[in-house]
């Protein structure tokens, strides 16, 4: 996301927060803590928002469940499974959720003001030479930036690039207005790995025991129900997704 303020009423005041749209972290080694395995795919995975295909069985998930700031009235349950073959990597988030928006038009609009779920990652363990931050909404429509210092350097992908990551989601593409029901919705797409490497040649392609510093989110700024939602943990007292020394690390088997 991009860096901003983002002003709430209603929440009993005024909240500030910058978060995964646009450092100093924990321990050394304390983001070895959030460790995921990413299991590599027999086959092309079909892009098409089914959590329960067979290609998705017996995959583990991940679940953001950590939040940021204060506790938010509204926590959408929100898992993620990642694959991957030599070519791509296959992401899926499914998320449990209520007062479902998204309004943005075009890709690398700032998507995290809707409801929004976002992969962050370092092709590497060296967050130093940059990171990506990938965040799709609901609907499908997604930004992708490449940065090495956090919200200062942003780097957006092309247009070309983007349209390459092939994207399946349960929601149109516009939902305004926000749906206040319960809503169970998908997103899953298809990442080139060669994209990335215009940004940062040096970064480590998936192979078996390949390491890369990443994080996962969840957000809605601007909803009726804000909320700034991690599955690893960062060392921030207000919603900032920005935070690359606090990524966890996922291994692809």
């Amino acid at each position: 996301m991009s860096n901003r303020i983002i002003i709430l009423a209603g929440l009993g005041g005024l909240v500030a927060a910058m978060t995964g749209c646009s450092s100093t972290g924990r321990g050394k080694e304390a983001f070895m803590t959030y460790r995921y395995e990413v299991a590599r795919a027999t086959e092309p995975i079909r892009i098409d928002a089914n959590w329960d295909k067979p290609a998705w069985q017996g995959i583990k998930p991940l679940t953001v469940d950590l939040y940021m700031g204060d506790e938010p009235a509204h926590r959408p349950k929100v898992q993620a499974k990642l694959a991957y073959d030599d070519e791509n990597i296959y992401v899926i988030f499914r998320v449990e959720d209520r007062y479902v928006r998204a309004v943005a038009a075009a890709h690398q609009e700032a998507v995290c003001r809707d409801s929004c779920v976002e992969f962050f990652f370092a092709p590497g363990m060296d967050v130093s030479k940059g990171y990506f931050n990938l965040e799709m909404n609901c609907g499908g429509t997604m930004l992708l930036h490449f940065q090495t210092i956090p919200r200062k350097n942003m780097v957006p992908l092309t247009a070309e690039e983007v349209a390459s990551i092939e994207v399946a989601t349960t929601m149109p593409r516009i939902v305004e207005p926000e749906i206040t029901e319960p809503t169970t919705w998908i997103v899953e797409y298809r990442l080139p790995v060669r994209i990335l490497d215009k940004y940062l040649p040096s970064a480590a392609k998936p192979a078996p025991g390949v390491q890369w510093r990443a994080n996962f989110f969840k957000c809605a700024d601007a909803t009726s129900h804000p909320h700034w939602l991690t599955w690893a943990k960062v060392n921030r007292p207000r919603p900032d997704f920005h935070v690359p020394e606090d990524f966890g690390v996922i291994v692809f088997e």
